[in-house]
């Protein structure tokens, strides 16, 4: 069996708990608490990038990542939120458009709450059609320091 390893980044919005197996690394989330770490390489690399990522100096992740779980549905959606340029945002129509499966607004919706790689996969950048922040694991507030703090470093990297 996969060894599991663990790690944690404090971001300016909060306790990032990463996730990994040797094969890449499968879960970045929110959480309220540490607990024990057990590191390897990809998450202090993950660390790393999420680090330059929080300081305005990377745009794009270079990590070895899976999807450790999620439909067929989902994960094509999660490869369409992946190609949302840094700084900019799309409607969940869109998304929806872009897989080919316009009237699934609403399972969009759903898939980018299963979303287990945040940040990394930047289920942040999907907004309602009417142009407001709607959902986000992490809290509203959060995708909205997001987008704003892409949206000042946009035209600088």
């Amino acid at each position: 069996m996969d060894k599991e390893f663990k790690g944690y980044y404090r971001s300016p919005i909060g306790i990032i708990e990463i996730l990994a197996k040797d094969k890449g690394i499968f879960s970045i989330n929110f959480v309220d608490n540490l607990s024990e770490s057990v590191t390897n390489d990809l998450i202090l690399n993950c660390i790393t990038q999420l680090d330059d990522y929080f300081k305005g100096l990377r745009k794009d992740f270079d990590i070895d990542m899976f999807y450790n779980k999620g439909t067929p549905f989902q994960i094509k959606v999660w490869n369409a939120l992946k190609t949302i340029p840094y700084g900019c945002t799309c409607s969940y129509k869109e998304i929806a458009c872009k897989i080919k499966n316009e009237k699934s607004v609403r399972a969009v919706g759903g898939a980018n709450n299963k979303n287990n790689l945040a940040i990394i996969i930047p289920c942040h950048r999907v907004i309602g059609s009417n142009g407001n922040l709607i959902g986000y694991n992490g809290g509203l507030w959060k995708k909205q320091w997001l987008l704003n703090h892409e949206g000042k470093f946009k035209n600088l990297l």
